[in-house]
């Protein structure tokens, strides 16, 4: 068993005590669990802790599970998977875009709901190894605490963005289809995902460009996808 210092830190953000106390329930002895039951509670704990994935409810008093979505990513990318009841699929993809990793709708199963956690937390532990930076010319990734700096200076950039930049520092010579990167990812199959790339792209390359309007770090390979600029070279 393992001990509580070395659990995975997850933050409950749920204003029904019912599914808090199941979960609290369900979760003992596999992760250190917090709960707050308001947006502003949220913020607070989130403020003073550092967490390895928080479960986001959307319908929440005060300030809204949205608004939190927004606020965590101005500063971190800790893995988010909203947990709504609404069944609104435009809505959902909107919280995709704007930096939510997963989502599952009420009522959920637990053991979906555990899979999901398990397989965000893979994927953390996956791209994170302490004290490990990727360089390309002025740019710098600092994966252990999430950073893209140019010129030494932090740039801010969306989750999704910075899971596509560091695909590409890890891989430099690979060109990347947008449907290698869709599924990479977004981790979802490629149906009509193009304007979706496009836009995280062209948000990415503009970022880089105002931050070093000297270097190119995002080529199109025509035909065939993208790459690091000049292969890494």
């Amino acid at each position: 068993m393992n001990s509580r210092s070395t659990m995975k830190h997850i933050l409950l953000i749920e204003d029904d005590q019912n599914i808090c106390e199941l979960l609290a329930h369900l979760f003992t002895n596999r992760y250190q669990l917090d709960t707050a039951n308001s947006g502003t509670e949220a913020l607070m704990q989130i403020s003073k802790n550092k967490y390895d994935l928080i479960l986001l409810d959307l319908m929440l008093p005060g300030v809204t599970g949205e608004s939190v979505l927004e606020m965590v990513r101005r500063t971190s990318h800790v893995p988010i998977i909203i947990i709504t009841a609404l069944n609104d699929k435009s809505k959902t993809v909107n919280l995709l875009r704007k930096g939510a990793n997963d989502y599952i709708t009420k009522p959920f199963h637990v053991e979906e709901l555990e899979a999901r956690i398990e397989v965000q937390l893979r994927n953390t532990a996956l791209l994170t190894e302490p004290g490990d930076e990727l360089s390309y010319h002025n740019l710098t990734l600092i994966r252990e605490e999430y950073k893209v700096l140019v010129h030494n200076q932090d740039i801010q950039v969306s989750h999704k963005e910075y899971k596509l930049l560091e695909l590409l520092l890890l891989h430099p010579k690979k060109i990347y289809s947008k449907a290698n990167l869709y599924q990479t990812i977004w981790e979802n199959d490629y149906f009509g995902g193009e304007n979706t790339i496009n836009v995280h792209i062209s948000t990415l390359r503009k970022k880089l460009k105002d931050a070093d309007p000297d270097t190119e770090y995002i080529e199109t390979i025509w035909g065939l996808g993208i790459r690091l600029a000049g292969g890494g070279e």
